[in-house]
C-alpha cells in the first residue's frame, strides 16, 4: 500500500499496551530496530531498552512512563507510544489511549488474557480504538496460539481472527491472507523471506483460514458468494475487508510470534500500515465551545457543541495529554487535531475554574523516548512536546484565542494510599515543596495534602510502587532525601440509614442595631446512595409561608451551606460518599431571612442529620486478580481468607508446562499493604497479582 495521497494518510498513531511482563517493551524495541529508527536492539532485562529511558524504569525493569517515538515503515510514519503495564501507572495508559488512533495489545502466549490485559481492554473500549493482538512468547513451553485466541473471545467478548500463525520450531509464520510461509533470516530476524506455503502445512491450518474467510464475508457482502462457493479471493480484497472490519471494531486480527526471538514482528508492522487507521479515518470528535458570554439569557448558560474533524481546516485544536519536566523545565506532550502550531503562537484553553487562560508556545520539539529535536512547526496528527506553557495541564484543549473549545477531558483516578513525608533536613522544606509541586503537575493521580489532625504532609498515590517511584525520583532528580512513614489508606464516610431533620437558625439583633435579627428554618431528608454514586442534593423545597419564594441569592446560599458540610464527614472528617440529601422545606421570616441565615440553617440541619443517620467509614475495596501455580493455590486461598477477601471466581488452566490457577476476589486495600512480598514467599516467587480500585465500601 503506497501512500500517494495527503500526508495525513501516511501517519499511524499507535500504542503498545499489555499486562505487565507480556513483552510489549521488547516488541517496541524490535519495531524500532526493523524500521531503522534504532541501530541496536536494547533488552529490557539488561536495563537497556530505548523506550525505558528513566533511571527508575531501568532499575525496576518495568515501564513507568508512557514514552513516545517515531519510526518509518513502507513510506508511512508510525508514531508509537509504549505504555506501562503495572496497574499503579494506569493513568499513563489512560491518557495515551486518549490521543491514539489504534492500539497493539500484546498477550503472553502461555498466560493468554491476564488481569491487567482486561484493565487495558476497558480503557481501549472507552475510546473505541481499532486493535491488533500480538500473541507473544510463542517459543515458550506451554504457549498455545488457538487457546490465547479462545481466551480473547471468552474473556474480552470479541471476535479474534488469526492472520499469522507462528511456527517457532521453523522460525517462521504462516500468512493466512496471502497463503505464504514467512521465514525470518539474519542474526536479528531482519531478513524475512516469503514463499508459497507448502501443501501439508497449508492443509494443517485450513480451519483457521476458513474461520478468517467466513468472518471477512460477514463484514463485506461482496465476499460472501465467492467464499461460500469455495472460490479463491484475491489477497487485496481480503485485506480491504479485514481493514473495514478492524476499523469498525467488528474484527480483531491476531498475529503470533516471539519478540525476544525476532519472530513475526514485520508482518505485524505491515498490518499497522494496512489495517489500523490514519488520523483522518477516525470519526470527528465532539467538543464543547463556550459562547462569547455563557451567562447571557440567549445561551441559557449552556456551552455550544462543535464537531472537530482532524485536518487543516478551521482554528487550532490540540490536546495536552501529559505534562513532564525535561531538563528541569516544564513540557507539555500534545496531540494536534486541527490546523498548525508554531513557536511564538498564542494559544488559549479553559482552565479548571472555567475561565479562559491565554499563553504563548515558546518552542516545539519532536520526541524520541528520552531525546527531543526542535521543530519549526507541527500540524494535524502529530504528537509533539511544547515548551513555555506554564499553566496548561493534563486534559486541557489548546485553541486559537478567538475560538476556544474543550474536548473530552482525561479522567483521573482518586488516590487511595498515602504516606506521611518530611524532608531529611529542615533546611530542605522549601525545596521539597517545590519538587512535590513539579511532580504533582506531571502526575494527576498524585496529591499532596496536609493531615488536619497531625499537621503532617501526606503524599497520596495509586499504590505502594507508585509512591516508591516518586520517592526515588525525589532523591535522583532533586537530590532530596525524604523520610516517610508507613503507608496509610484513604477512607471516605457515608451514612447507614435514612433520617429527616429540621433545624431553626436564629441570631438576635445586636443591641446597637447594626446587625438585624436573622432567622430561617430548613428541613432535609437524608438517604444512603448506591455504592459509587457520589453525593447528590435533590428536590425543590416547599417554601413557607405559602406564596413566599426563594430569590437567587437565597437559593445559592442554601446550597453553599450544604456543600460546606458535605466536604467532610462527622467521624474522621473524611470526604463524604454515597449520600442523597433531599431539600424538603424552607421557612422564611420576611426581612429576617437573609441568605446568610439560610446558609447557616442548611448547614446546621445537615450536620445534625449526618450524625443521626448512622455514619459509617468506607474503605477502598480493590478488585484483585491473581495467577498462581496450582500446587500453591491452597496456601494462597487460605491467606486471602485471613485477609477477609471475598472470592469471586477460581479457575485452573495449563500454563508453561504446569497447572496455573486464576483467582479473582475483592479485598480491602488495608489488607494488601506489603502483599507483593507475601505472595512471592507463598508461591516461591512464581505468583503474580494485579489490583484495581473498585469502590469505597463498609467492611
Amino acid at each position: 500500500m503506497t501512500c500517494h495521497t495527503h500526508k495525513l494518510q501516511c501517519v499511524r498513531n499507535i500504542g503498545v499496551a499489555a499486562h505487565v511482563d507480556a513483552g510489549k517493551t521488547t516488541l517496541t524495541e524490535r519495531i524500532l530496530f526493523y524500521t531503522g529508527a534504532l541501530h541496536k536492539i536494547g533488552e529490557v532485562h539488561e536495563g537497556a531498552a530505548h523506550m525505558d529511558w528513566m533511571a527508575e524504569e531501568q532499575e525496576h525493569g518495568i515501564t513507568i512512563t508512557a514514552a513516545v517515538t517515531r519510526a518509518p515503515w513502507r513510506e508511512h510514519l508510525l508514531q508509537i507510544i509504549d505504555t506501562p503495564g503495572h496497574v499503579d501507572f494506569t493513568i499513563e495508559v489512560e491518557r495515551a489511549m486518549r490521543v491514539l488512533d489504534g492500539v497493539i495489545l500484546v498477550l503472553d502466549g502461555v498466560r493468554g488474557v491476564e488481569p491487567q490485559t482486561e484493565t487495558v481492554w476497558r480503557q481501549r473500549c472507552h475510546f473505541q480504538l481499532p486493535t491488533l493482538f500480538f500473541i507473544n512468547k510463542m517459543d515458550r513451553p506451554g504457549a498455545d496460539f488457538t487457546q490465547a485466541m479462545a481466551d480473547i473471545a471468552t474473556r474480552l467478548g470479541v471476535a479474534p481472527v488469526a492472520v499469522t500463525l507462528p511456527l517457532p520450531e521453523r522460525n517462521a509464520v504462516i500468512d493466512l491472507i496471502h497463503g505464504e510461509l514467512i521465514e525470518f533470516h539474519g542474526e536479528q530476524g531482519e531478513a524475512p523471506r516469503r514463499a508459497l506455503c507448502p501443501d501439508a502445512l497449508w492443509k494443517s491450518v485450513a480451519g483457521l483460514r476458513e474461520s478468517l474467510l467466513l468472518a471477512l464475508a460477514e463484514v463485506d457482502d461482496a465476499l460472501a458468494e465467492p467464499v461460500l462457493a469455495g472460490e479463491s479471493v484475491a489477497p487485496d480484497a481480503l485485506l480491504a475487508a479485514l481493514r473495514q472490519g478492524t476499523l469498525s471494531g467488528r474484527l480483531f486480527p491476531c498475529f503470533g510470534g516471539s519478540a525476544l526471538r525476532n519472530l513475526g514482528v514485520q508482518p505485524l508492522l505491515d498490518a499497522v500500515v494496512e489495517l489500523l487507521p490514519a488520523p483522518t479515518d477516525r470519526p470527528p470528535m465532539p467538543a464543547q465551545r463556550l459562547p462569547a458570554r455563557a451567562d447571557t439569557p440567549e445561551s441559557g448558560g449552556q456551552p455550544a457543541t462543535e464537531s472537530i474533524v482532524i485536518g487543516g481546516d478551521g482554528p487550532l485544536v490540540a490536546l495536552v495529554f501529559k505534562v513532564q519536566l525535561w531538563d528541569g523545565r516544564r513540557h507539555c506532550f500534545t496531540r494536534i487535531y486541527r490546523n498548525r502550531i508554531r513557536p511564538g503562537d498564542a494559544v488559549a484553553f479553559i482552565g479548571a475554574d472555567g475561565q479562559i487562560v491565554k499563553e504563548h508556545v515558546a518552542r516545539i520539539f519532536d520526541i524520541d523516548a528520552g531525546k527531543k529535536t526542535k521543530l519549526e512547526e507541527a500540524g494535524p496528527g502529530q504528537i509533539v512536546l511544547l515548551a513555555g506553557l506554564r499553566h496548561a495541564a493534563t486534559g486541557d484543549t489548546l485553541c486559537h484565542p478567538e475560538h476556544v473549545v474543550s474536548l473530552e477531558r482525561i479522567d483521573t483516578r482518586t488516590p487511595v494510599l498515602s504516606l506521611a513525608i518530611e524532608p531529611g533536613s529542615s533546611a530542605d522544606e522549601d525545596k521539597l515543596l517545590e519538587a512535590l509541586d513539579k511532580v504533582v503537575q506531571e502526575d494527576p493521580t498524585l496529591r499532596v495534602e496536609e493531615d488536619p489532625d497531625t499537621g503532617q504532609r501526606l503524599l497520596r498515590g495509586m499504590g505502594e510502587l507508585h509512591l516508591q517511584i516518586v520517592l526515588e525520583r525525589l532523591a535522583r532528580e532533586f537530590q532530596l532525601q525524604v523520610r516517610s512513614g508507613r503507608p496509610a489508606v484513604a477512607v471516605r464516610e457515608s451514612i447507614g440509614g435514612e433520617v429527616t431533620v429540621a433545624e431553626l437558625y436564629q441570631h438576635p439583633a445586636s443591641p446597637d442595631g447594626k446587625h438585624p435579627e436573622a432567622r430561617a428554618a430548613v428541613e432535609l431528608h437524608l438517604t444512603p446512595g448506591a455504592r459509587g454514586s457520589g453525593v447528590r442534593v435533590i428536590g425543590e423545597p416547599q417554601v413557607q409561608p405559602l406564596g413566599a419564594e426563594l430569590n437567587d441569592a437565597q437559593r445559592q446560599a442554601l446550597h453553599a451551606g450544604l456543600q460546606l458540610i458535605l466536604s467532610s464527614g462527622p467521624l474522621q472528617g473524611a470526604p463524604l460518599e454515597d449520600v442523597i440529601v433531599e431539600l424538603r422545606q424552607v421557612e422564611l421570616f420576611g426581612q429576617a431571612s437573609p441568605p446568610e441565615a439560610l446558609s447557616a440553617a442548611a448547614a446546621k440541619a445537615l450536620r445534625k442529620g449526618l450524625s443521626q443517620a448512622g455514619p459509617v467509614i468506607l474503605h477502598p475495596l480493590m478488585r484483585v486478580d491473581l495467577v498462581v501455580p496450582e500446587d500453591h493455590l491452597g496456601q494462597v486461598l487460605g491467606d486471602l481468607q485471613a485477609r477477609h477477601a471475598s472470592i469471586r471466581s477460581t479457575s485452573l488452566h495449563e500454563g508453561g508446562g504446569e497447572g496455573e490457577a486464576r483467582v479473582q476476589c475483592a479485598v480491602a486495600l488495608e489488607s494488601l499493604l506489603g502483599y507483593a512480598t507475601e505472595l512471592r514467599s507463598l508461591t516461591q516467587g512464581r505468583g503474580q497479582f494485579s489490583m484495581q480500585f473498585e469502590r469505597f465500601d463498609a467492611i
